[in-house]
């Protein structure tokens, strides 16, 4: 019996120890690896206790149970701290937090791959080494399951339920429209902490799962109505490139700051700064993409829905119907194609494209790719458009054909034949190469232009050259800030949000369109061009042609911009001083963001598109 006791109070104080261990463990990375911005002591107290109430609760599993098991206590520590881990490596470079949806679409996008590398620290083992420490502790002192006195386990379980339940109640009375932007993770974990917001995010998801097999067509009405009212009269540019072949380039990780920035003299991107300024150049433009980075592009681009908050739709609804870019295109005599030297399972490209209706998807088992002419995760640009040219010779006209950059991908890896640029001299390798692939991808962008010339392709093309998404986070801020001669504040960072988009109409003079939008607002604008009428749409954007558009771009965590005002991280800023500004210039906006992504949301969800005859 005294041998009992013994054990029995030895698993209690094992059990306060995972919890202690693991409480400070969280708030470490907090502090030192998440970039919350705290305001006081009182928030920095409260980031201490968030997530003291979840993990009492997570790690009593093994304690609550008649038999109480030390060894079962142990393996939901570690877990939890595996979770921790993965969530600090996804928020090094992405600045945001694992969602379930990425945790399934792993497979399908490859994983990190050679992007992990650059992302580690010597001292991430520490974070579960702990783990093989206690383990020893554990059969060191021969703990084993035990039956700890139900009064105890009781008062563990309420204490664990009061603390989590009081800090709730403090964060919502901090953030009153906090569930109602779950949406916004940053604010969600400094909140509540990183172990609630992942069974709320599992919660959610399993609800969205539900719910779509629930949705009707009566949810569409008020999303149609308010779509229609953003329908704007055509432009004096409709139909200014009708008839001819479309040509899409995502310029991967491609961020506007680059153009017309020079290193020792020398252009990053000489190509494009000549080609802007021969087409139509939209200095405002800004990438709107969430956790499924280039397939989010494609998706706004094709469809002018936003991305969901967690994955990407090209891995979590590609069963769903759409009104896409490719389907209005082949309805009108086009052969639509896309063209990208990775393979074709990658985001899920394969099964997307067919539901989005293109008629042929060029992939890398359609290219001659060796070790000499790839790197990273494919195939070259340089080689990869030239070797693209004999496959457009070949397409029915008119064809749109959408190609997908690859070389300027984290973490900006480049051979020394390929590198054209000084590198600049920062404390981060990833800005100085980033230089090198930007000046790298420019050059490939000039190489395809000249093999369109010489094919006889050109004079009958419109092309669009849109930036994926950023190709430098927040992480990097502060040396890129070095670099540029600039502190990179939240203003300074939304501004670097902002991507390429140059439509170039061979014939047509170049001009400067200072529009304020975003990848959503592309679809409506490349149809104007052309010419097309859509047989049945629900577009999200608006033409970036149109003069009487409302210059607003809303990202995925509800932050947005317009033409006056930034808001970002819950602050509301002015643009043009970059100081902070009275909130309710930004606060007339705010129930329009919140409604836009839900609907959006709800459409993609409920799948709602089928209900539209």
């Amino acid at each position: 019996m005294e041998a009992e006791r013994r054990n029995e109070k030895s698993v209690w104080h094992f059990y306060l120890l995972l919890v202690g261990l693991l409480v400070l463990k969280t708030y470490l990375v907090y502090r030192f690896e998440f970039s919350f911005s705290l305001n006081g002591i009182g928030e920095e107290m409260f980031l201490f206790i968030n997530s003291i109430g979840s993990i009492v609760l997570l790690l009593g599993i093994g304690l609550f149970r008649k038999q109480s098991k030390p060894g079962l206590i142990l393996a939901v520590y570690f877990i939890l701290s595996a979770l921790l881990y993965c969530n600090i490596l996804y928020y090094r470079f992405y600045i945001d937090f694992v969602t379930v949806p990425v945790l399934f679409q792993f497979g399908n996008v490859g994983g990190l791959g050679q992007s992990t590398v650059e992302l580690l620290n010597l001292y991430d083992p520490l974070i579960v080494f702990d783990s093989i420490i206690l383990f020893w502790i554990l059969k060191r002192n021969h703990l084993h399951k035990t039956s700890l006195s139900e009064k105890l386990r009781k008062k563990t379980a309420f204490t664990g339920v009061g603390i989590l339940v009081g800090t709730a109640g403090l964060a919502l009375i901090m953030h009153p429209l906090l569930f109602e932007k779950s949406y916004d993770r940053e604010l969600f974990v400094k909140s509540l902490g990183a172990y609630t917001y992942h069974i709320y995010d599992i919660g959610y998801n399993s609800f969205t799962s539900i719910n779509s097999a629930f949705a009707d067509d009566t949810e569409l009405s008020e999303i149609e109505s308010y779509v229609e009212k953003k329908e704007l009269k055509s432009s004096s540019y409709e139909g200014i490139a009708k008839g001819k072949n479309l040509i899409i380039i995502s310029l991967e990780s491609t961020q506007a700051f680059m153009l017309d920035e020079s290193i020792d003299g020398e252009e990053a991107t000489p190509y494009l700064n000549k080609l802007k300024e021969e087409s139509f150049f939209f200095p405002n433009f800004y990438h709107q993409t969430a956790q499924g980075k280039t397939s989010d592009a494609e998706f706004m681009i094709d469809n002018s829905l936003y991305p969901l908050s967690g994955g990407s739709v090209f891995v979590r609804k590609p069963q769903n119907e759409f009104f896409s870019l490719p389907e209005a295109l082949n309805d009108e005599g086009y052969t639509t194609t896309s063209f990208h030297g990775n393979d074709r399972e990658f985001w899920n490209r394969s099964e997307m494209y067919e539901t989005l209706g293109y008629d042929r998807f060029y992939s890398k088992k359609d290219f001659e790719v060796s070790d000499d002419n790839s790197i990273n995760y494919g195939l070259k640009d340089i080689p990869f458009f030239k070797q693209s040219i004999p496959y457009l010779k070949e397409l029915d006209q008119p064809y749109s054909a959408k190609f997908l950059t690859l070389t300027n991908h984290f973490p900006y890896l480049l051979e020394e034949k390929d590198t054209m640029i000084s590198l600049p001299e920062t404390p981060e390798e990833v800005v100085n190469r980033y230089y090198a692939t930007v000046r790298y991808e420019d050059e490939a962008i000039k190489t395809f232009f000249d093999e369109m010339k010489a094919a006889g392709l050109y004079e009958d093309s419109i092309f669009v050259l849109y930036g994926d998404h950023y190709g430098l986070s927040e992480t990097y801020d502060k040396a890129l800030g070095e670099y540029l001669g600039e502190e990179i504040g939240p203003v300074e960072h939304v501004d670097l949000q902002k991507v390429p988009l140059i439509i170039h109409v061979p014939g047509e003079e170049g001009k400067v369109i200072d529009t304020v939008g975003g990848q959503v607002d592309l679809k409506p604008t490349i149809l104007e061009m052309l010419g097309v009428k859509e047989s049945t749409s629900l577009n999200f954007g608006t033409s970036l042609f149109s003069k009487i558009r409302e210059d607003l771009v809303i990202f995925r965590d509800g932050s947005f911009v317009t033409e006056n005002l930034i808001y970002t991280k819950n602050t509301c800023y002015n643009k043009e001083t970059s100081s902070k500004t009275n909130r309710n210039k930004c606060a007339r906006y705010f129930g329009q963001v919140q409604d836009e992504l839900d609907y959006s949301d709800q459409v993609i969800y409920g799948d709602l598109l089928r209900f539209i005859e």
